[in-house]
């Protein structure tokens, strides 16, 4: 073996290299299976080739070993073949798993939003127009919670803020004419994880459509205040219209938006909301953890 395959092994070149010397230096978890196969290449006829981890004052490396079988070439106790480093090739196929791996299961996590959307939003809709415009507004508000959030192009996480999913996917409701500079928003400074954001987008979007159909928003004087506190890890948010004209709180709080919103609060952001209709307008009170919306 030559120096640079010494230093591979991590072994003094000077020292005489024994399959058992090369064994003890390979990962536990590689080393029965690298047995079974140096003991197969004695009766092989023809070339083999063998990837296993080594382990070497606690760094892991990926070696390939190759070469060609034939049991009467075996002399002594002795086989021929060369080992190549393979850690930087081995090391991008785990980055592609993991990549493919992980956009498998946002692209799933998406297609079961999609659908679940689609399923509530035909059992509320008047028309096709009319699901169909639903259903777009609701994709649309996760497409900007989306962008929030979304990695970066080194693949750093973005950070993302409590205020700005609030402000971001509450801007188009605060951009026209009368409605301009009608939404506050004063919240603590927390930072929201991917999959809540889009959690988060989801509630936020139905709540804002709400007020605009029927509460605060729908009249030129109304008005909506969005603010929160942190307690330890408990993290209180308030959605508080103000000038929303009389309510029919049957509709309100059992419409198939408000079972929406709770069961994203409740169920994926693993948190609680009330209601209270008040004559000036909903008051919407939701606990959250301030863990989960890291998540």
């Amino acid at each position: 073996m030559d120096e640079k395959g010494y230093a591979l092994w991590g072994i003094a070149p000077d020292r005489d290299v024994t399959f058992e010397c090369l064994s003890a230096k390979v990962h536990p978890a590689d080393r029965d299976r690298v047995r079974a196969a140096f003991n197969a290449t004695r009766a092989l006829v023809g070339t083999y080739e063998i990837d296993f981890r080594t382990v070497h004052d606690g760094v892991v490396r990926w070696i390939s070993a190759r070469g060609k079988g034939d049991d009467t070439g075996i002399v002594e106790q002795k086989v021929s073949g060369v080992f190549l480093d393979i850690t930087d090739r081995k090391q991008a196929e785990e980055g592609h798993e993991l990549l493919a791996g992980e956009m498998s299961h946002r692209v799933k996590n998406l297609l079961a939003i999609a659908s679940g959307l689609t399923r509530i939003t035909s059992r509320c809709s008047s028309s096709v127009e009319d699901m169909t415009s639903q259903l777009m507004h609701r994709l649309t508000a996760l497409d900007r919670a989306h962008d929030l959030v979304r990695p970066l192009p080194g693949g750093e996480g973005r950070a993302a803020l409590l205020g700005d999913i609030f402000t971001v996917l509450l801007a188009p409701y605060d951009d026209d004419g009368a409605f301009a500079g009608r939404i506050r928003v004063a919240v603590p400074r927390i930072g929201v994880g991917q999959e809540t954001a889009t959690s988060l987008a989801l509630a936020v979007h139905e709540l804002a459509t709400n007020a605009l159909k029927y509460g605060a928003l729908s009249v030129a004087t109304g008005t909506l205040d969005i603010s929160g506190t942190m307690d330890n890890d408990v993290v209180q948010i308030s959605w508080a219209e103000q000038g929303a004209p009389e309510m029919d709180r049957g509709r309100k709080s059992h419409g198939y938006g408000s079972v929406l919103v709770q069961q994203t609060v409740e169920g994926q952001l693993g948190g609680t909301i009330t209601y209270d209709w008040t004559k000036n307008g909903a008051v919407i009170k939701m606990t959250l953890n301030k863990a989960c919306l890291a998540g």
